[in-house]
């Protein structure tokens, strides 16, 4: 039996995790570090909702620009000023700021009585520069974070480098680790609305699909998500797609967005299969994702286009780690591969988890419906898909003997 080393913190997003909602942010600047700090910042996807704008002149810029004007919903302003001389002008900038706008002030100086007088005359947060965007970022989306309110799951992403490299296969089969043997409450998502196989997969048919979810995004509450999800077991949840051709599928970005939303407000583990294609919606998806699993074969056409998704999304991340790589179907009889160690280089990250080709397996696990692991079999995929989910949730599987991915491979190999 696979165990998993218990966590005593609940699993999902943490509060400065959470994307910032739909706010202004004005900041006035002294110097020109900190506005680069700023539009860094700016740029990562926990922000993408926030209009940001960034000027010089700091708090005395500020003050003339809204005399007489409405103030944002979060204003940052930088003094090059310290002591009394500093505090002076914070409350110059008191008299032309709404109440309901949090201030967070940027100085030089890292001087606790000058923080402790700030708080008490109603500054948000004191940050001494330079600024890192990341420490900034955590900052913001903590002002607007309840800490009464419910927590949200991490959204993990799960994305084929070309049709055909198993990337539903494998996300099926993590999520089922997930939630059966590390206890996490867990909810798969198929967004491949007219080919998508989770169904298959687990044997099960939806009366209603993410398909309906998606037709009326803004009725999707806890009560209608009961109803459209499908329970497997205590901790595994099903949004199934519908997999017919007699209808269009025209939802926008904004649809999706919303019903990952809901989603993650009810589970701490949400797995998102996205389809392989290159849709504006995929696309966003994909980059606001907490984490990203790109799986790939050892070809020709996965290298060019799992280094074209790691070039794009290490510019559109900037401050996230690298997506997890994964090369399935390693060791196909009679295939010319594109050795591991060349894949890696490329694209620039070593693997997360290498499966050997193993069509016995896979196909018995299909047409029965069932996970891999439920099969009982002693396999290296299996031992890759449990490693991946427990580097995903950061639940390390406990076992005799820990081996790398090459390793577990090379073993497969040895008993095929």
């Amino acid at each position: 039996m696979v165990r998993h080393e218990e966590s005593q913190e609940p699993f999902g997003a943490a509060a400065h995790e959470r994307p910032v909602p739909r706010i202004s942010i004005h900041a006035f600047c002294e110097f020109p570090d900190t506005g680069a700090a700023l539009q860094r910042a700016g740029a990562d996807r926990r922000l993408a909702k926030t209009n940001l704008n960034v000027q010089l002149g700091g708090i005395n810029a500020a003050i003339e620009h809204y005399n007489g004007q409405i103030t944002p919903n979060l204003l940052i302003v930088e003094t090059r000023l310290a002591g009394k001389q500093a505090l002076d002008e914070l409350d110059r900038l008191a008299e032309v700021c709404d109440p309901a706008t949090k201030v967070v002030v940027v100085g030089r100086h890292n001087d606790v009585e000058l923080y402790r007088e700030l708080m008490r005359r109603g500054a948000s947060e004191y940050l001494v520069a330079p600024l890192d965007p990341l420490h900034l970022i955590e900052v913001v989306a903590g002002l607007y974070a309840d800490p009464a309110g419910r927590p949200i799951g991490r959204v993990v992403a799960f994305v084929g480098a070309r049709g055909g490299a198993g990337s539903s296969t494998l996300a099926h089969n993590v999520g089922w680790c997930v939630a059966e043997e590390q206890h996490i409450n867990t909810t798969i998502i198929d967004f491949d609305l007219p080919f998508g196989t989770l169904g298959l997969d687990f044997n099960d048919e939806a009366g209603q699909s993410i398909a309906d979810a998606l037709t009326a995004p803004e009725r999707l509450d806890d009560m209608l998500l009961e109803r459209l999800l499908v329970k497997r077991g205590d901790y595994l949840s099903l949004f199934i797609a519908p997999a017919v051709l007699e209808r269009d599928y025209d939802a926008g970005h904004d649809a999706y967005e919303s019903v990952l939303d809901a989603v993650r407000h009810m589970t701490p583990c949400v797995v998102v299969d996205l389809p392989h294609s290159w849709d504006p919606w995929v696309k966003a998806t994909l980059i606001a994702a907490d984490e990203i699993v790109v799986v790939a074969t050892p070809d020709l056409a996965s290298l060019r286009n799992a280094k074209n998704m790691f070039d794009m999304l290490r510019q559109q991340r900037p401050n996230d780690t690298a997506p997890k790589l994964v090369l399935n179907q390693m060791g196909q009889p009679k295939r010319p591969e594109i050795p591991v160690k060349d894949f890696a280089e490329t694209v620039g990250v070593e693997p997360a988890a290498l499966l050997p080709f193993d069509p016995l397996l896979f196909g018995q696990a299909a047409n029965n419906g069932q996970m891999l692991a439920e099969l009982g079999q002693k396999s290296a995929s299996v031992d890759a898909v449990r490693r991946l989910a427990g580097l995903l949730t950061g639940r390390k599987q406990v076992s005799e003997k820990q081996s790398s991915p090459l390793l577990s491979l090379l073993k497969g190999k040895k008993r095929a």
